[in-house]
């Protein structure tokens, strides 16, 4: 289980970090300077990642112990900038922590 937290929370991060790639630079470099070249350099990273952190969570729903509520907060926290690292700091972090 300690291997697949650590994955799950990599990947949460390297999503939240490229989420905040895509909004806060490379979408105003696209409008603003008229260059969709950033976009298209993180676009398809952030979608493989914002995938594989939903399938994560989908399959590690029942090994982690989420209540419906939790469940949902994880699964929102990939569509709101930064939501990603408060998953990891208050669900996931956590539960490295008890797996060590």
């Amino acid at each position: 289980m300690f291997k697949s937290i650590t994955l799950f929370r990599i990947i949460a991060f390297l999503e939240g970090v490229s989420y905040i790639l895509l909004l806060f630079i490379a979408t105003p470099i696209k409008y603003l300077g008229d260059d969709p070249q950033y976009v298209k350099l993180l676009g398809m990273p952030h979608g493989v990642l914002f995938m594989a952190y939903i399938a994560f969570a989908v399959l590690y729903r029942t090994s982690f112990a989420w209540n419906t509520k939790q469940f949902i907060s994880v699964l929102v926290a990939s569509i709101i900038p930064f939501g990603t690292f408060y998953i990891d700091k208050v669900y996931l972090k956590n539960l490295t922590h008890e797996e060590s």
